[in-house]
């Protein structure tokens, strides 16, 4: 018998062909029925599945999207911070603005041009502080000489001072206000 069989060490013996064993009547009744069983567990997990889905679908759940990251590095968010609620004042008299009305014009241009640019312009040339921006300018004037501005137009000349075209609107005329100042 080939079971008892054992051959010397080292050797390599061919084995016969197994022809494995003839599936009897009960075999295959046992095999259609794990399938069956297999086919019907799986119909049960789809149906149960499709039910979870249309409840979904139904109650219209929100899906968390993940945020999509670009790029590698994870920042905490910032964190609101506390207003500040000092015991004491930290100085005695608080500070005056450096640029006041005053400060922010420096003196008018008395150029031909800008002679020129108040007559037929009715546009104002100033001098001003290098640091001042066209809304302190507009409202230096505004308060000065008591004026409306239309529009505000700066350049730094090439010798590092600041030059602001003020022009005025219609209602105010700049030769006017050229007189009160002392230009003309």
């Amino acid at each position: 018998h080939l079971t008892s069989y054992s051959p010397p060490q080292g050797c390599l013996v061919a084995m016969p062909p197994f022809t494995g064993l003839k599936k009897t009547d009960k075999v295959k009744k046992a095999v259609k029925e794990a399938k069956a069983k297999r086919t019907e567990a799986f119909k049960e997990k789809a149906k149960q599945k499709a039910e979870k889905a249309a409840k979904v679908v139904k109650s219209g759940a929100s899906m968390k999207v993940k945020k999509k990251r670009t790029t590698c590095k994870f920042r905490n968010p910032r964190q609101p911070k506390a207003p500040k609620a000092p015991r004491y004042a930290r100085r005695l008299v608080p500070r005056m603005p450096k640029l006041d009305k005053y400060n922010i014009l420096k003196c008018p241009v008395t150029t031909e041009s800008a002679m020129k640019k108040i007559e037929e312009i009715n546009t104002l040339v100033f001098l001003c502080n290098l640091n001042a921006n066209k809304k302190q300018i507009r409202y230096a004037v505004e308060t000065l000489y008591e004026v409306k501005c239309f529009k505000v137009n700066t350049l730094i000349r090439p010798d590092g001072q600041k030059k602001a075209y003020v022009r005025l609107t219609q209602d105010y005329d700049a030769l006017d206000v050229a007189n009160r100042i002392g230009i003309i």
